[in-house]
């Protein structure tokens, strides 16, 4: 494997962060608190309403943002869950993305704050993320969101569990999705594979760091073999819904997302995958610092709103996954009854 080199915008913006230790060496308080830190730009899509909910979840009440990019009714929606290891992040730092995809799609985004390793270690990030996809599909009709076109979208981390979602969902019968985006997905943990061993001390995140990463969020359990925790190991893929993957040329998981696109392929189900080369893990976070970034967010938008109008109606549904339940009234709510975000 050729070693690759960056897009000369992509590598003026690493090199505006100047010498970045290891995460090893910096700790995770410390980079959580980078990450949250960073500044947001100055200018990001306008959406026609921004709000916050605090609804349901499996170990209390779980967070989420609704990106409404235009006020039309029974809009397509992406469940959005964002990157980080599985360790950091949150809704506010991944807001540039989480509002780029909405504007690229004109699809509601639900972004979901999902609990943290190490403090909640897995399967706790999964379980939010999938009773997130349950919550947004049953209040479908309440939210003027079309549970019929229902996706899932993650990067990096979050990719997996969009992945993940998907595996879960095929499995227990719903909720239905419609499409699967995977951005440069975390799915694997195969550290042999040929593009980490290319690119282990790759800017952004180098093999030590997925080491540390993992090491975070397995704790003492150690690596985990269930595939909603890591979508490699499943060992069928057929009947999911087609799926959107996206690689960077200068990312050492590059190979877990390709192999898994490819599986996705072999397994008849229809896949898009695309590497932009020059670009570094973790690009689209900031998608408007580099041209390559742009293009993939505008790519990707393009691809959504094909799918959205022109729906296959392939995957499979259980009926209470659409409605609220009998009588469970935690579930009932409306757009007017969740609190107002920051725009």
């Amino acid at each position: 494997m050729t070693t690759p080199t960056l897009d000369p915008d992509a590598a003026a913006r690493i090199a505006s962060f100047g010498d970045v230790p290891p995460m090893r060496q910096r700790g995770l308080a410390a980079v959580r608190a980078a990450i949250e830190s960073a500044p947001l730009p100055d200018e990001m899509p306008e959406m026609a309403s921004i709000v916050n909910a605090a609804v349901p979840g499996p170990d209390g009440p779980l967070a989420l943002r609704i990106y409404r990019p235009t006020s039309d009714s029974a809009q397509p929606v992406l469940v959005y869950f964002h990157g980080g290891g599985l360790v950091m992040g949150s809704n506010h730092s991944f807001e540039p993305l989480a509002r780029a995809l909405a504007s690229a799609s004109r699809a509601t985004v639900v972004a979901v704050d999902y609990r943290l390793a190490p403090e909640s270690p897995p399967p706790a990030q999964f379980d939010d993320a999938f009773a997130a996809t349950e919550w947004v599909c049953r209040n479908s009709d309440g939210l003027g969101l079309d549970a019929g076109r229902i996706a899932v979208v993650g990067d990096s981390a979050g990719g997996s569990l969009a992945a993940a979602v998907t595996l879960a969902a095929h499995d227990r019968g719903g909720p239905a999705i419609c499409v699967q985006v995977l951005l440069y997905p975390g799915l694997d943990r195969d550290m042999t594979a040929r593009s980490i061993t290319a690119l282990a001390d790759a800017p952004m995140l180098s093999r030590d760091d997925i080491d540390y990463l993992h090491n975070l969020a397995d704790g003492d359990a150690g690596p985990p073999r269930d595939p909603y925790l890591v979508p490699a190991y499943a060992a069928d893929l057929s009947g999911l819904p087609p799926a959107i993957v996206v690689t960077a040329g200068c990312d050492p998981i590059q190979d877990w997302g390709e192999r898994y696109a490819a599986r996705l392929r072999d397994a008849g189900v229809q896949t898009t995958t695309t590497r932009y080369p020059g670009m570094y893990h973790g690009f689209l976070m900031r998608s408007d610092t580099t041209a390559r970034g742009r293009l993939a967010i505008a790519e990707i938008g393009a691809l959504l709103q094909a799918k959205f109008a022109n729906p296959l109606g392939l995957t499979s549904q259980s009926p209470d996954m659409t409605r609220p339940r009998s009588g469970d009234a935690a579930h009932n709510h409306t757009e007017a009854e969740l609190s107002e975000g920051d725009s």
